[in-house]
């Protein structure tokens, strides 16, 4: 019996030092597993078109129709992103009057209370710290291309060996990994559509709303306030925080009346709740298979990981992680730790 007990405890011992192993590699690897993780994604979002384009296309032209049909959601993404914010920075260079009108009312009421605000300037704004800011800017810009590029050579050599891929795990003799890597394979691919489909549909409903909201209340660039809580509803928490708390600051700016802004602001949030926090969870069902906790959890540990990138793609790897957990008898405990308890995602495969 002891023998027997030692002998379970080592798998185990080996599976925590290995999970610490990559957890500590994660940030150093970001530059190979981050494109990785995101082409993974694509991938499961990809090959059904791809598959069903090669149904009448011959395979390589099948390939080169995804990936333009990949690269036009893309260039329209960026676009809506660019035209947003790009828009309401304009507006905020045609109104340099009215921001130095009050930064001079703020100016004076911090001198006021003793605070000199020409030697805090002087402390922290200089030659050195433009050419610092002029630095990190050209190295996100390399950076965000190199990550681009490597994640796109992902993709495409994971696009042409998915069939070839599946044919192999077919063929292994290991009935228990043969069933854990197709039918988590599967299933994971499933979760991740279903995931992206609904969070497109509720980040269009969100835009939709505060556009309207925020027309109410005549505040400037209202449409380009919806587009923007469309384009950050992607990242769960984070994002939705961000879309709230800009509108805010512009309306406190614009409007000249707290009043006005503690009411946008609290509108903003009952919208962003009551879309993210209870129709959303309520829509998804089995989609997330993540409890709340987790939810969060995975959005600002990924973060803090990969950055932005990590928060965007945080939930999609902890959806990945908990349901090929949940196909090998001696992980289902995860599943079912880390999962919503329903009874639909303990009984197999969701539809």
């Amino acid at each position: 019996m002891m023998r027997a007990g030692r002998h379970r405890a080592v798998p185990s011992a080996q599976v925590v030092v290995a999970a610490l192993f990559v957890i500590a590699i994660l940030p150093a690897g970001a530059t190979v597993l981050a494109p990785l993780a995101l082409a993974f994604l694509a991938l499961a979002l990809l090959w059904p078109v791809q598959h069903r384009v090669q149904t009448f296309l011959p395979r390589y032209i099948a390939l080169l129709v995804t990936l333009a049909v990949m690269m036009l959601a893309l260039l329209a993404f960026g676009w809506i992103f660019t035209w947003s914010f790009g828009r309401v920075g304009g507006w905020m260079v045609d109104n340099t009057a009215r921001f130095q009108q009050h930064y001079d009312e703020l100016r004076r009421w911090l001198e006021d209370h003793g605070i000199d605000v020409d030697v805090i300037w002087a402390d922290n704004v200089g030659t050195a710290s433009v050419m610092r800011v002029v630095q990190t800017v050209t190295s996100r810009v390399n950076s965000t291309f190199s990550f681009w590029l490597i994640a796109l050579t992902y993709l495409l050599l994971g696009l042409m060996e998915v069939e070839g891929f599946e044919s192999r795990i077919k063929t292994m003799q290991n009935p228990v990994a043969r069933k854990l890597l197709l039918d988590g394979s599967r299933e994971t691919a499933q979760k991740l559509r279903r995931y992206m489909r609904i969070r497109t549909i509720m980040s269009i409903a969100t835009g939709l709303f505060i556009w309207l909201f925020t027309s109410g209340f005549e505040l400037p660039l209202a449409k380009e306030w919806g587009v923007i809580a469309f384009v950050l509803n992607y990242i769960p928490f984070i994002g939705p925080l961000v879309a709230t708390l800009l509108p805010t600051a512009f309306a406190l700016i614009q409007l000249d009346n707290w009043q006005s802004a503690i009411a946008i602001f609290l509108g903003l949030n009952i919208i962003q709740f009551t879309l993210g926090s209870y129709i959303e969870p309520r829509v998804s069902g089995n989609a997330l298979s993540l409890s709340p906790v987790v939810v969060l959890f995975s959005v600002f540990a990924w973060g803090y990981v990969w950055g932005i990138f990590g928060a965007f793609i945080g939930v999609p790897i902890s959806i990945a992680l908990v349901t090929f957990c949940r196909h090998h008898p001696s992980s289902r405990w995860v599943s079912e730790l880390l999962g919503r308890g329903s009874e639909a995602d303990r009984g197999g495969v969701s539809t």
